[in-house]
């Protein structure tokens, strides 16, 4: 019988939450792209908003906790970006930006930035 080791655990359950990051940030990418289409007061795009806002907030709270092992200012960049893209976002929202390719982009660099 094999046993798994705790770092293997661990190893496949940081490579699985990494998957989950990614796949997150692909659909919060996903609604931003037909929220563009559809316009800053579209039931799309508001939407895709409140969907980022959730995903971010969350990943911030993460990135606080003394738990995360990134290093510190990783973990401060990440928060900065994040709190730019709640900013931005609520810009859309409330029909002062049409920055929909802004929050697209660095959310795809974010994404395509985890290993």
């Amino acid at each position: 019988m094999y046993q798994f080791s705790y770092a293997e655990i661990q190893t496949d359950s940081i490579a699985d939450a990494k998957d989950r990051e990614r796949q997150l940030l692909t659909r919060s990418i996903d609604l931003l792209s037909t929220a563009r289409k559809s316009g800053a007061g579209s039931p799309q795009a508001v939407e895709a908003i409140h969907f980022m806002n959730r995903i971010w907030t969350s990943f911030m709270e993460d990135l606080g906790s003394t738990e995360n092992e990134l290093p510190v200012e990783l973990r401060a960049n990440l928060i900065s970006i994040g709190l730019w893209l709640l900013r931005e976002g609520e810009a859309v929202r409330q029909g002062q930006s049409q920055n929909f390719e802004g929050l697209i982009e660095v959310s795809q660099i974010i994404r395509d930035g985890i290993q």
